[in-house]
């Protein structure tokens, strides 16, 4: 007999080790996905600008996020406290905030130079929150790819949408740092939907007044629809899964990923032309990126 049961501990062992893999880079896969899909949907805004105008098209994808996400997850209003709230709030300020000031950089500069400034407020999270070396030294890396990126200097952009993107950096650090607190406290999605809804209604005033009734056409709440589903709904939905199973200087690091992703999009969508040195900053990202999950890896094991 026991020939016949000898092979059924690899057999155990291997589908025990799948589910570890899979439980290690799920919340990866989460992020990555939720990136692609926010820098495309980037670049599709951009398109729209010319008819919205950049607050405009914050608002269309604000309000319309705001409406599938609570069509869909009908939140309850019950039950929560007044911490649980004020993170709402928190989250949902750091969103609107975040985007209004994005917008503005992009449209003022390159979409792929806006996302390497914006990215450097993740990396200094990442570096402020981590107690690790490993993880310093990733960011270090990814810092050196968003540099590299940017030609390694930012001097001839202009300098009001250089400050948007640094801005929307450090509203982006405070987005993640609330988007893992309202995880935790909230079911779901209900608080991305709740939080979604108030940077909604703070974003309405100032895209009223750029836009006005052009908000209201046909083609361009089409357009809008298909950037908030794109630029919100999927991918902060994402984010907020991966962030319930990945730590915040982590997930941070791996949104040094952003900036090739953007230029990707840039490339395919609004005919940016990537360079030798666009490839090795991208290379360089992804490697810091790949490094920090698998140092995050390793220490789950070790526990």
């Amino acid at each position: 007999m026991a020939p016949v049961a000898a092979p059924a501990a690899p057999v155990v062992g291997a589908g025990a080790a799948r589910s570890a893999a899979g439980h290690r880079f799920g919340p990866v896969a989460l992020v990555v996905a939720g990136g692609l899909s926010v820098q495309f949907g980037s670049a599709v805004a951009v398109l729209l600008m010319p008819r919205a105008g950049a607050l405009g098209v914050v608002t269309l994808r604000l309000v319309l996020a705001a409406v599938v996400l609570l069509a869909v997850c009908r939140p309850k209003v019950r039950g929560y406290g007044r911490a649980d709230w004020a993170t709402v709030v928190a989250f949902g300020t750091a969103m609107a905030s975040m985007n209004i000031l994005f917008y503005q950089a992009v449209d003022r500069i390159p979409l792929g130079a806006a996302v390497t400034l914006e990215v450097l407020g993740p990396l200094i999270l990442s570096v402020v929150a981590s107690r690790r070396l490993m993880n310093l030294l990733w960011a270090g890396l990814a810092l050196g790819g968003v540099v590299l990126l940017g030609g390694g200097g930012f001097d001839r952009l202009d300098p009001l949408g250089a400050a948007f993107a640094l801005a929307a950096g450090a509203m982006w650090a405070t987005y993640i740092v609330f988007s893992a607190r309202t995880g935790r406290r909230f079911p779901q999605a209900d608080g991305l939907a709740l939080a979604m809804a108030f940077g909604a209604v703070l974003s309405l005033p100032f895209g009223i007044a750029e836009a006005g009734g052009r908000l209201l056409v046909p083609s361009t709440i089409g357009l809008g629809l298909a950037v908030a589903l794109m630029s919100s709904v999927l991918p902060y939905t994402l984010e907020l899964l991966a962030l319930r199973r990945l730590p915040a200087p982590t997930f941070a690091i791996l949104m040094s990923l952003e900036p090739a992703i953007a230029a990707t999009a840039g490339f395919l969508v609004l005919s940016q032309a990537l360079s030798v040195t666009d490839a090795l900053a991208i290379a360089l990202v992804i490697a810091a990126s790949m490094g920090a999950v698998r140092t995050q890896a390793r220490r789950r094991d070790a526990l």
